[in-house]
């Protein structure tokens, strides 16, 4: 037994004297220095979008975001140069919004307890993480005050919530039993509107109850009235502004229109003439549909009449045409006011 201790004691001590053991008994300098040659992040390619939520823009700046993964690219269009949000938690970013000032941008995330985080553009760092989901975020928006977040759960998760998200609070919160995968704030920040599979519906905050941050409240939930379109899917929603402030339009799909009027009736609607539709953007003057294959469809949100298809954007890798007054494509932009769209996009 004593050979045996001996032998055990000098395979220790020749253990201690490899320079494998030595190398990680570093000075202090030597760690600073090793952090100095980390690998950083300059350019990210591709998107991780998983539909029309996983993208966002700030009219100020002029930042687009979108995830790739567990990071947020800021785009500068105009520098063509990325600046990055690292997700610290490595779970996938799956929506993301920014703040009406564009000083904040609010991100919804995959796997298990999910997290809502509210990061600073600027510093590009954390501010808040609001956590409530259980399986993912589907969609998440700034209420036009700034004051609220509203996150909707992934469908098995069934639940949309409205934070008071600068005192990490549920300030009311609701089931949903719909898969839904578009949120859009009133411009008084009085309610908000989900639309997703045969879904459209009116969620309404009493600002007196939701005051009350020490306990939630349930958030009263009125469903659109869509009438012989019941069966659609709504693939995205955006409330009216300035005179429209009181509509809701809505788009499918199978590419129809939809303007739903202040007693949550479907109202009227238009065909888009399109395969498919995905997105919708409205301000004052215009709605903006996008359709299949880069087509954007322009629509007046007064009377829904058909305004002109924008000139799609040109292949990557080509040289853009210098559009004139005189350019032969922009003559063949449809522009007469009241029709359909003449082509199929």
């Amino acid at each position: 037994m004593t050979v045996e201790n001996s032998t055990i004691k000098n395979r220790i001590k020749n253990l201690l004297r490899s320079p494998s053991i030595k190398l990680r008994k570093n000075k202090t300098g030597n760690n600073k220095e090793c952090l100095g040659n980390k690998v950083t992040l300059e350019k990210v390619l591709g998107i991780t979008a998983a539909g029309n939520r996983a993208l966002a823009s700030d009219p100020r700046s002029g930042l687009v975001a979108y995830p790739a993964g567990c990071v947020v690219v800021l785009l500068n269009p105009k520098k063509s140069k990325q600046y990055h949000i690292l997700n610290n938690s490595r779970k996938t970013i799956t929506t993301l919004a920014f703040s009406p000032d564009g000083k904040h941008v609010v991100t919804g995330e995959s796997g298990h307890v999910p997290a809502v985080r509210v990061w600073d553009v600027t510093e590009r760092t954390q501010v808040a993480e609001l956590q409530e989901h259980k399986y993912g975020v589907a969609c998440v928006a700034f209420s036009p005050n700034s004051k609220y977040i509203v996150s909707v759960g992934y469908q098995h998760d069934m639940i949309v919530n409205v934070w008071a998200w600068k005192k990490n609070v549920v300030v009311a919160a609701n089931k949903v039993s719909s898969k839904v995968t578009a949120v859009s704030f009133s411009d008084d920040s009085s309610y908000f509107v989900t639309a997703g599979n045969r879904h459209v519906k009116f969620w309404y905050l009493d600002h007196a109850k939701s005051s009350k941050v020490n306990a939630t409240v349930p958030l009263l939930g009125r469903s659109g009235l869509l009438g012989e379109l019941r069966n659609n899917f709504f693939s995205d929603v955006a409330c009216g502004k300035g005179r429209k402030a009181d509509s809701t339009f809505c788009i499918t799909s199978s590419g129809l229109l939809c303007e739903f009027n202040d007693k949550r009736l479907l109202d009227k609607w238009v065909e888009l003439r399109t395969g498919l539709a995905t997105s919708l953007s409205v301000t004052e003057d215009l709605i903006f549909c996008g359709c299949a294959d880069g087509t954007v469809r322009a629509f007046s949100p007064v009377n829904l009449h058909f305004i002109c298809t924008l000139p799609r954007p040109h292949c990557l890798a080509a040289t853009a045409p210098r559009w004139g007054p005189c350019s032969q494509t922009a003559k063949h932009v449809p522009r007469v006011s009241g029709g359909l769209p003449p082509d199929k996009g």
